[in-house]
């Protein structure tokens, strides 16, 4: 592991526009569930797996009941909510905001609808999958925070009259297009993906690694995951760093710093 970490600080240090991809993975070691793991939300409540994927047509049907159920969500779904406003980035989303100050990661490309990375100090941040901290129009697009809005008649409304909806992405719901052109503008100038904690097998997410493969060959895909992956098994990455995100990024950002102080001058 170390000399592939070693590699990997080597590699982004090569690299002229790097971006990362990140999943639940890194935000497990914060406390929070993923959804299909041994101990997943949906793994272990087949219920909420259910009304998670009726969850978009029932707001198109009725988004009053939509809002209903969001905003006083209890069970295994309502604890997930909550448990992700107690959360606390943990050691890899650290790293990742490190390699971005130090100029190195361009961008953070999620799944994660935490805002973890935010919290840990990144500044360019995609959420693919929305964000669980605003709300976002379905007529005109624009996104508010909590504050900005009244749930005093459900379902709120945008200033355009738009009927407003949680801005995480259900299933069967579109992902937002000003969400899928930057990411997809993102992944495909970028000339090194450091993807972490994702397996990457949720679409259209799961095309970025595949796209950059395709349309950059000599770019550089390097995956950061407990398990090997489609990713791995396909050959879309160049090598896997087999760990827990929270210690290999860590120590990538350690290697990198080491070989920065010793390329500066005597």
């Amino acid at each position: 592991m170390q000399d592939l970490t070693r590699q990997a600080a080597s590699d982004l240090i090569a690299s002229k526009y790097a971006v990362a991809l990140t999943g639940a993975g890194i935000s497990t070691e914060s406390g929070l569930r993923d959804f299909r793991g041994p101990q997943g939300i949906w793994t272990t409540d087949r219920q909420a797996e259910a009304r998670a994927y009726e969850r978009y047509e029932r707001f198109l049907k009725d988004p009053k009941s939509y809002w209903e159920e969001m905003s006083g969500a209890e069970g295994t779904y309502g604890a997930f909510y909550k448990s992700i406003r107690k959360a606390e980035p943990n050691p890899g989303h650290y790293a990742l905001a490190k390699l971005e100050e130090l100029g190195l990661i361009k961008c953070v490309i999620t799944q994660n609808i935490d805002g973890l990375h935010e919290k840990a100090g990144s500044r360019e941040v995609i959420h693919y999958h929305g964000s669980v901290d605003k709300v976002r129009c379905v007529s005109c697009g624009s996104r508010f925070g909590f504050d900005e809005i009244s749930l005093e008649e459900l379902p709120p409304r945008c200033r355009c009259g738009g009927a407003l909806k949680y801005d995480v992405v259900h299933f069967k719901e579109p992902i937002p297009s000003d969400v899928m052109e930057r990411a997809e503008d993102e992944a495909l100038k970028c000339d090194l993906m450091l993807i972490c904690g994702t397996s990457a097998v949720v679409y259209p997410f799961a095309a970025l690694p595949r796209m950059l493969r395709l349309r950059r060959k000599s770019a550089k895909i390097i995956e950061v995951n407990a398990e090997p992956t489609a990713l791995t098994h396909e050959g879309i990455s160049d090598y896997l760093i087999r760990g827990k995100t929270g210690e290999i990024l860590p120590a990538i950002v350690e290697a990198v710093e080491a070989l920065l102080d010793a390329q500066k001058p005597p």
